[in-house]
């Protein structure tokens, strides 16, 4: 997509969908559906519900977006995650 075809936006993860796909609502009530981009995917960034995401829009279709970027949430921290290691020995 050409950097003039495409609109930034912020939005609010609402749902998560099958296939990496995310239900996410813009500051204005609309939601889009969007998928995450190639670089998140890469370095395994995690999405939840809840999470603040910047994404991209093209302007021939508003209802679909690509997640480009994970917002830090300041107001609600995140949870480490739980690693496996195997079983336990005891």
């Amino acid at each position: 997509m050409a950097d003039t075809d495409c609109i930034e936006v912020e939005g609010k993860v609402v749902a998560v969908l099958p296939g990496t796909m995310f239900r996410v609502e813009l500051q204005n009530g609309h939601q889009v559906l969007a998928h995450i981009s190639g670089k998140l995917r890469k370095h395994f960034i995690k999405l939840t519900v809840g999470d603040m995401v910047k994404m991209e829009m093209n302007t021939y279709d508003l209802e679909k977006a690509r997640i480009v970027y994970r917002l830090r949430n300041a107001s609600r921290p995140r949870k480490r995650p739980v690693r496996s290691y195997g079983p336990r020995r005891r």
